[in-house]
């Protein structure tokens, strides 16, 4: 299995978030068909359903709940180590 693209993992993140594509698109300056289409490229590269899509809402699967806290810190680290760095 290939790794998922970066831009699939900080959209998931966001989404999850923000439990909106919209917000997370607003976010990340991209539209929320972007979002989705980055979510279901993620979904598709691990195989799993990452939320559940509802009219007007999106709730995370148990995948989902276990992925999230993963990345959230993941970005947090890389975004702590960047602004402390020399």
């Amino acid at each position: 299995m290939s790794l998922p693209p970066l831009a699939a993992l900080r959209a998931f993140e966001a989404a999850a978030r923000h439990q909106s594509f919209k917000k997370a698109a607003a976010e990340i300056a991209v539209t929320p068909t972007a979002i989705s289409h980055q979510i279901r490229l993620l979904e598709e590269t691990l195989g799993i359903r990452l939320f559940d899509r509802r009219p007007r809402q999106v709730v995370l699967t148990p995948a989902g709940h276990e992925l999230f806290p993963v990345l959230r810190d993941g970005f947090a680290s890389v975004s702590y180590t960047h602004l402390t760095l020399p």
